[in-house]
C-alpha cells in the first residue's frame, strides 16, 4: 500500500455506558434502514391505489431507493475516511429522518420517488460508515461479535417488518409508515453524539469518479430491471455500465485510497471475501425472490402463509448470527465461510427438490438450514472483510461491503427476472432455487482459499 496514505488517528476502544450508547445508536440506524425498505414492499397495493397509479409504477418507489443506496455506498465511504466516520453518519441519520418526513407528506407519485431517492442517499451513508464506526468502538477480539449484532438486528428486523408494516397500515394509511421513523431517528441523533470521532484524512474527493461511479451502479440497476422486458435497452444499459466502471477503475487505479477500494482489493483475503459475498447473495436474492412465487403458485398457499412459511429463514439468521461472532473469533473465518455457504446450499437444494405434492411444511423446514448457513458465512465473511482493510480504510471497506451485498441482490434478482420472463412459471422458480444452491456452495468454496 502506498506509503503517503495519511492515517486516521487511531483511538482506543470506548467502554462502558458510552460503548453501550454507541452500539445502540449504530444498531438503531440500521435497523431504520432496513425496516424502511421492508414496510415500503408491504404498503406498494395501498400506494397505488390512494395515488391511483398502476401497480407497476409504484414499483419504482423500492426501486429508486434502492438505486440511491447503491449509487451512494462508495462515495458515501470516501466522504467518510475525508470528512470523519461519525460527521458523515450523522449526516446520514439527519438527511434519512428529513427525507422520511417528506415522503410521510409526499401529495403525489413524483414526490414520494424523489423523497425516496434522498431517503436511499442518507441510507447509503448509515450502511456503509455503522460497522466502519464500531470498529472504533469494541476492542479488536470483539468486532466479529459487533457484526454478529448487526447482523442479528438485520435479520430481525426483516423477519418483523412485513407485521410491523400490515399492523401500521390496519390502523392508518401508508404516510404513517414514514412518520415512524421520526421519533427514532432523534433518538438516534442524540446518542451519535457518543460516537467516536475519528479525524478525517482531509484527502478530496475526485467528482469525475463520483459521477463514474454513480452511472456505472445507476446503469446496472435499471439495465437489470430493464432487461427481462427489453432485452436490447437493458442490454445496452448493461454495457454502459461495465464501460463506465472500467472507466472508473482505470482513472482511479494509479490512486493511493482510490473511490473503487483498488488498494483493499489488490489484498488476497479481502477479494476473496468479496467475491464470495457476490455469489452468496446471488444465490440469497435469486431463492428470496423465487420462494414467493414456489409457495403461492406451486403450493397454492396465501400471500400471508407465504410470509409465514419463510419466516423461518430470517428467525435461524437471528439465532445463528451471534454464535457465528464468537465463532469467528476462535476459529478459521475461511472453514466458517465454507460451512455456512454448504449448508445454504443444501437447504436451497433441499427447497428446489420439493415438488407441488410436498407439504409446504416441508419447505419451511427447509429454511432454517438456508438460514443457519446464511448467518454462519456472512458474519465470518464480513469480519474477514473488515479486518483486512487497515483501519483507516474501515470505511472503504464498509463501503464495499455494502456494494458487494447490493451487487450480488441486483444480479440475483436479474436471475430470477429472466427465469420467470422465459421459462415456465411451474418450473422457474425451481430452477432460481437451484441456481442459489449451487452459487452458495461455491461461496463456501471460494472462501476455502482464506484458508492457511
Amino acid at each position: 500500500m502506498a506509503t503517503n496514505m495519511r492515517a486516521l488517528p487511531v483511538e482506543p476502544a470506548m467502554d462502558g455506558i458510552g460503548a453501550a450508547v454507541a452500539i445502540g445508536a449504530v444498531l438503531a440506524a440500521t435497523v431504520l434502514v432496513v425496516l424502511d425498505a421492508v414496510i415500503a414492499n408491504i404498503a406498494l397495493p395501498t400506494i397505488a391505489e390512494t395515488l391511483r397509479i398502476a401497480p407497476a409504477m409504484s414499483v419504482r418507489v423500492v426501486t429508486t431507493y434502492q438505486l440511491a443506496l447503491v449509487m451512494a455506498l462508495l462515495p458515501c465511504a470516501a466522504l467518510g475516511e475525508n470528512l470523519g466516520y461519525r460527521r458523515v453518519f450523522t449526516g446520514g441519520v439527519a438527511l434519512f429522518v428529513t427525507a422520511s418526513a417528506a415522503c410521510a407528506l409526499a401529495p403525489s407519485l413524483d414526490w414520494l420517488i424523489a423523497a425516496r431517492f434522498v431517503l436511499g442517499l442518507g441510507g447509503a451513508a448509515i450502511m456503509a460508515l455503522g460497522v466502519a464506526l464500531l470498529r472504533f468502538v469494541v476492542p479488536h477480539d470483539r468486532l466479529g461479535a459487533a457484526i454478529g449484532w448487526n447482523a442479528l438486528a438485520v435479520a430481525l428486523t426483516s423477519a418483523a417488518g412485513p407485521t410491523v408494516g400490515a399492523a401500521i397500515l390496519s390502523i392508518a394509511d401508508w404516510h404513517w409508515l414514514f412518520a415512524v421513523n421520526l421519533p427514532l431517528g432523534a433518538l438516534i441523533l442524540l446518542a451519535s453524539r457518543m460516537l467516536p470521532a475519528p479525524a478525517g484524512n482531509a484527502r478530496p474527493i475526485d467528482l469525475p469518479s463520483v459521477a463514474l461511479n454513480g452511472a456505472a451502479f445507476a446503469a446496472l440497476v435499471v439495465g437489470a430491471e430493464m432487461l427481462p422486458r427489453t432485452i436490447l435497452a437493458g442490454g445496452v444499459l448493461l454495457g454502459f455500465s461495465a464501460i463506465a466502471m472500467a472507466a472508473l477503475i482505470r482513472r482511479e487505479g494509479p490512486r493511493s485510497a482510490p473511490l473503487i477500494p483498488l488498494d483493499l482489493l489488490r489484498l488476497p483475503s479481502f477479494r476473496v471475501s468479496v467475491i464470495a459475498s457476490i455469489c452468496c447473495f446471488i444465490g440469497q436474492a435469486a431463492a428470496l425472490v423465487a420462494l414467493p412465487f414456489y409457495l403461492q403458485h406451486g403450493f397454492g398457499q396465501t400471500a400471508l402463509l407465504t410470509g409465514l412459511y419463510m419466516t423461518p429463514w430470517p428467525l435461524a439468521v437471528a439465532l445463528t448470527a451471534p454464535a457465528a461472532g464468537r465463532l469467528s473469533a476462535r476459529f478459521s473465518t475461511g472453514w466458517l465461510c465454507a460451512a455456512g455457504g454448504l449448508c445454504l446450499a443444501l437447504g436451497l437444494a433441499a427447497a428446489a427438490s420439493l415438488s407441488r405434492h410436498d407439504s409446504p411444511l416441508l419447505l419451511a423446514a427447509a429454511m432454517i438450514p438456508c438460514g443457519i448457513g446464511f448467518g454462519l458465512f456472512q458474519v465470518p465473511n464480513n469480519r474477514n472483510m473488515f479486518l483486512s482493510a487497515p483501519r483507516e480504510r474501515s470505511g472503504a471497506a464498509g463501503g464495499m461491503q455494502g456494494t458487494a451485498r447490493l451487487t450480488g441482490q441486483t444480479l440475483g434478482a436479474l436471475v430470477m427476472g429472466l427465469l420467470l420472463a422465459w421459462a415456465p412459471l411451474a418450473t422457474a422458480p425451481r430452477i432460481g432455487l437451484a441456481i442459489g444452491a449451487a452459487l452458495a456452495f461455491i461461496a463456501g468454496l471460494v472462501s476455502l482459499l482464506r484458508v492457511e
